[in-house]
């Protein structure tokens, strides 16, 4: 473990406490087109709990690619198992995660080197091994037979793997046939009674959270919705509005009540923070509220894997640079179930709504090039077809087509090949252990000596660089950038730890400050 000497910085036994400088930049804006900006500065003491819990994870869609693909990961690397392909000897690892693939500059030493350390070392956090993995699905097949449909992993490793993966079956499902495109049908044949939202469902999942967590002796849990896309619900005054409102409209059994929000519901009763990994507008504002009156959290929407994590990166890169996308266009295929879910209007609207909405933010961050965004906003189209053939391995064709100086045009063209289920499910290991994580960090302010520390507020803005579709709390909003929602979760581990945030600005191995005035 990382250790720091800092003189704002306390380590014991139990937590870190670190003293913290959060600044920002208020902007007045005055009607005549001035701008009066003025720093500010909020002193806050960050105390993180060091003990690493037992911890379990559930997932909605246990049975699916990205589901069965999580489980296989997970023993996989624990066993450090290794395979034959054609090509050579491949070992288990988990690139792709950046907690666990991924690393943070620490600063320079004194011949000016610059150090690296893997994310995962600057703060306690539950190991993947260390994982105990369950969870819910409409299909009653067991771990192993779902490896193999999903056909995701080579053989050699299935074959390693399926002595132990056989022996779990997933736990039976919610099923709402108006929420999911019609030919899923066939696979549900592990549901529960009943096919819209009643409360005996929130019980029943109640039940299997607290039954696999005395079972297997854990701390907590966290429930991740990995699960088919649903279509949205309509959102309704006095149905979605409060957690009142919310729970009432499930025990009524009322028709816009999705079966993840009902997933959502049984974890927030139970203390369990709910992830949505889909598209769908699952944490509506009842759900959101009843978390905060739970203390704990909800995160989504929508894992950013392939396709929009490239779109993020480079619409960011292309407005930054002052150069003017003007039209979007995004075509996929693929075979998977995901895609046969999606190859229906409804459940497609879900994802287009998510994979359209990635670029907004960067959009209205610059006036120069786009001065009214409600009328001078790129074209931006998203197809997704269903082509069996080709399973698990998705194409992605996109071409960006942006004016440039004296309003020539340039245009950029990429084709992704991906194995789908291969980039989501690290992924789902980031969004669980950074979930987990935070519910270990408190704060308060430092003028407020005698007050008692404070969790985060129920959204997880912290974890959009890993959505599509970050959810964000109403009064503090993330912009959905990528390398600036990396910096979220880096400057979060720095400000925990007491170290100053990278700015940047000087590289202090290389100059002499002793000479500056």
């Amino acid at each position: 473990m990382l250790s720091v000497n800092a003189p704002q910085n306390i380590q014991d036994d139990a937590s870190y406490i670190a003293q913290f400088n959060y600044t920002t930049t208020h902007v007045e804006q005055s009607a005549d087109g001035g701008i009066q900006v003025t720093p500010q500065k909020v002193d806050l003491t960050l105390k993180t709990d060091r003990t690493v819990p037992r911890l379990g994870v559930m997932l909605v869609g246990f049975g699916g690619n990205n589901g069965s693909t999580f489980l296989a990961g997970v023993l996989a690397n624990k066993q450090k198992l290794s395979w034959r392909t054609k090509e050579a000897v491949e070992t288990s690892n988990w690139f792709g995660s950046i907690t666990q693939a991924s690393t943070v500059r620490l600063g320079a030493n004194s011949t000016g080197e610059e150090i690296y350390v893997p994310m995962k070392d600057m703060m306690p956090m539950v190991a993947p091994d260390d994982l105990v993995v369950t969870g819910w699905d409409i299909s009653r097949m067991n771990l192993a037979d779902a490896m193999e449909r999903a056909a995701v992993l080579p053989v050699d490793l299935q074959r390693q793997l399926r002595p132990e993966m056989e022996k779990i079956t997933p736990m039976p499902s919610c099923y709402y046939p108006d929420f999911i495109a019609s030919n899923q049908a066939a696979r549900a044949d592990n549901v529960m009674p009943g096919e819209t939202a009643c409360w005996a469902h929130v019980e029943a999942l109640r039940t299997d959270i607290r039954e696999f967590k005395k079972a297997n002796g854990l701390d907590k849990v966290i429930v991740l919705w990995t699960a088919n896309t649903e279509r949205f619900c309509e959102v309704t005054k006095g149905i979605h509005d409060t957690a009142e409102n919310l729970v009432a409209a499930i025990k009524r059994g009322h028709e816009e009540i999705s079966q993840s929000t009902v997933f959502a519901t049984a974890a927030i009763l139970e203390g369990c923070s709910y992830i949505n990994g889909s598209p769908q507008n699952t944490n509506v504002p009842g759900v959101i509220e009843l978390a905060a009156k739970h203390g704990v959290f909800v995160g989504g929407d929508d894992f950013k894997s392939g396709q929009t994590k490239i779109k993020s990166v480079l619409v960011d890169f292309l407005v930054s640079a002052g150069i003017k996308p003007e039209s979007i266009v995004s075509y996929n295929h693929l075979g998977n179930n995901d895609g046969k879910n999606l190859s229906e209007q409804k459940t497609f609207r879900s994802k287009e709504i998510s994979k359209s909405n990635v670029v907004d933010d960067v959009v209205a961050s610059n006036s120069v090039l786009y001065p009214d965004v409600e009328k001078d906003h790129p074209d931006h189209c998203v197809v997704i077809k269903y082509v069996p053939f080709v399973g698990d391995s998705k194409r992605a064709m996109d071409e960006y087509t942006s004016r440039i100086f004296m309003n020539g045009r340039n245009t950029l063209v990429i084709h992704n090949t991906c194995e789908d289920s291969l980039l989501a499910t690290p992924i789902i290991l980031d969004l669980v252990l950074l979930t987990e994580l935070l519910e270990r960090i408190q704060y308060k302010r430092q003028d407020q000596p005698d007050s008692e520390y404070a969790k985060m507020r129920p959204v997880l803005s912290v974890l959009s660089y890993l959505l599509k579709a970050p959810m964000v709390n109403a009064d503090a909003p993330v912009v959905n950038a990528l390398f600036r929602q990396r910096d979220t979760i880096v400057n979060l581990f720095r400000a925990c730890r007491g170290l100053p945030i990278e700015s940047n600005l000087l590289l202090e191995h290389k100059m002499d400050l002793g000479k500056m005035k």
